[in-house]
């Protein structure tokens, strides 16, 4: 989703589940249950809707198929070569269906509680492979493929805590929103898809294209990105794929028509550790049900919910209710320094200006030697939290340590700045600023001890680069250098010269195919 040229990342990291909410301190979902759904058909002639009342199969593949309401059989070549793709990748299929599962019983029953065709449903697995870290080159980011932009514009919040791209919760109801705007737009869904791909105006202008020609104006007969011209088809593909399983020897993991997690709403803050004990499962596990939240505590201004496993869900909610807000959180009261900033302090305790002056109410920056400031920090070591920035850091730090990269030092002189250094060291300053764990707009001391990481002509990345790590694909656009590519994706120039074997020589062409490795957790 997003720019037409976006490639999306497909790999296997975050695991999320989904389900409904039964409790008093739980909103009531209940996907499973029968529901009265409008659909509409895909050909490229205006929808008739028909009202009916699925069937309620114990499995949740058969309840796609029976809610399945696109054109699968259109003789298209565009169709059948993706078909033909997956037919002989059936353990990819397989791969992705089991991540999906995981994720698959609230996505679907949010897709026929807003009466929309199950294959939307199926639409992670050709946008994301149903990841909540996936990221692209065109920066768009969780299972629906987000892009900052559009992003905002359907409400998904980004703060230093919380990344709503991730949250599949509020992403899903994004994308489903987003998707049924555009088909109201244009009466179709195939048109409505592709616009999701390449954006509406794209669409519009391709259908005035052909308007004045005379031609046709359904999506075959439309001349769009390549991407977008392959996007529809790979969902139809997939889709088949599904419904036709055992004619294409497609062996489907069962999935059982019943919720896997009950959404648990919070009225504040939590520590994610102190909420992993309360339900009793890992740190680990709370963060693959919640991808959404990036450091060590929920957000302070919300959303406040937390995505329990149905098995901890009752426990969890006893346990919680038992807790006080102000025992949710730790805070520990500092002495301010002399010499002390508020940046300083809030690199010192991991945490961000923002946060410190909406602890202690304050509208500006100004502190004074000798006063207190109430500080909201970690309960547990750094360790436990597996996507704080602190932990990202400690590993990045394992990781460059590990891959043959030569560590040095830096003493920060009057005058220096991230751009005079990254220039001196050639590399890029954003690379250098989160070596350090720092933003790139963040002031310099003189004095200060930065950690400059230089690279040799490995290609290989380290086992441990899989969890945070994703591998882009990147096509050269007309005006791009390797400079304005680090830069996008917060690399160096020496970095992708390596990972691509490029003689420095040689200028890029448009067109071009680069392999990028990004950390998504650096992104925005």
């Amino acid at each position: 989703m997003g720019l037409f040229n976006k490639f999306a990342v497909i790999v296997t990291t975050g695991l999320l589940v989904s389900g409904c909410q039964n409790n008093a301190l739980v909103k009531q979902e209940a996907p499973e249950q029968s529901v009265a759904i409008t659909q509409q058909s895909s050909s490229s002639k205006p929808a008739t809707a028909v009202r009916h009342q699925p069937k309620q199969a114990s499995d949740l593949w058969q309840l796609s198929r029976d809610n399945f309401a696109l054109n699968l059989d259109q003789p298209q070549q565009r169709i059948t070569s993706q078909l033909n793709w997956y037919s002989k990748h059936p353990q990819y299929m397989q791969r992705v269906a089991v991540r999906a599962g995981r994720y698959y019983h609230y996505i679907l029953g949010e897709v026929l509680k807003r009466g929309m065709p199950a294959e939307i449903a199926l639409l992670p697995i050709v946008e994301s492979a149903y990841d909540p870290f996936a990221y692209s080159h065109g920066r768009a980011a969780g299972p629906w493929q987000f892009i900052p932009g559009t992003a905002k514009h359907f409400g998904l919040k980004s703060s230093w805590w919380y990344d709503g791209r991730r949250d599949i919760v509020a992403s899903t109801d994004a994308a489903l929103t987003y998707l049924q705007q555009l088909n109201k737009r244009f009466g179709d869904w195939e048109l409505a898809l592709a616009a999701y791909n390449c954006g509406g105006g794209n669409v519009s202008k391709a259908i005035r294209r052909n308007k004045k020609k005379g031609l046709p104006t359904d999506f075959w007969s439309l001349d769009l990105p390549k991407e977008t011209e392959a996007y529809v088809p790979k969902l139809l593909a997939v889709s088949k794929m599904i419904r036709d399983a055992q004619q294409h020897n497609l062996t489907l993991p069962e999935l059982a028509n019943k919720p896997v997690f009950e959404i648990v709403e919070l009225d504040s803050q939590i520590d994610l550790a102190q909420a992993a004990d309360l339900a009793d499962i890992s740190t680990q596990e709370l963060y693959q049900f919640n991808p959404g939240f990036n450091r060590w505590a929920t957000d302070p201004a919300g959303p406040h919910r937390l995505l329990i496993p149905v098995s901890s869900s009752q426990q969890f909610r006893r346990e919680l209710a038992q807790l006080p807000a102000e025992d949710r959180v730790n805070w520990t009261r500092y002495k301010i320094r002399s010499g002390d900033t508020m940046s300083t302090i809030a690199r010192r305790f991991d945490t961000t200006t923002e946060v410190i002056r909406s602890a202690n109410k304050m509208t500006r920056n100004n502190i004074r030697a000798g006063k207190y400031l109430l500080i909201p920090t970690a309960r547990n070591q750094s360790s436990d939290y597996v996507l704080s920035k602190a932990q990202r850091f400690n590993r990045k730090q394992s990781q460059l340590a590990q891959s043959n990269r030569k560590k040095q030092t830096y003493t920060v002189q009057s005058g220096d700045s991230f751009w005079k250094i990254s220039r001196q060291y050639k590399v890029s300053v954003r690379q250098l600023a989160s070596w350090n764990q720092m933003a790139p707009g963040d002031p310099l001391r003189s004095g200060q001890t930065l950690v400059i990481w230089k690279t040799d002509n490995s290609t290989t990345l380290s086992r441990n680069d899989q969890q945070l790590i994703r591998k882009v694909g990147y096509q050269v656009r007309s005006g791009d250098s390797l400079a304005r590519i680090a830069g996008k994706f917060r690399v160096t120039v020496k970095d992708i010269k390596r990972w691509n074997k490029l003689n420095g020589d040689k200028y890029l062409q448009p067109g071009q195919r680069l392999t990028l490795y990004v950390d998504v957790t650096n992104t925005h």
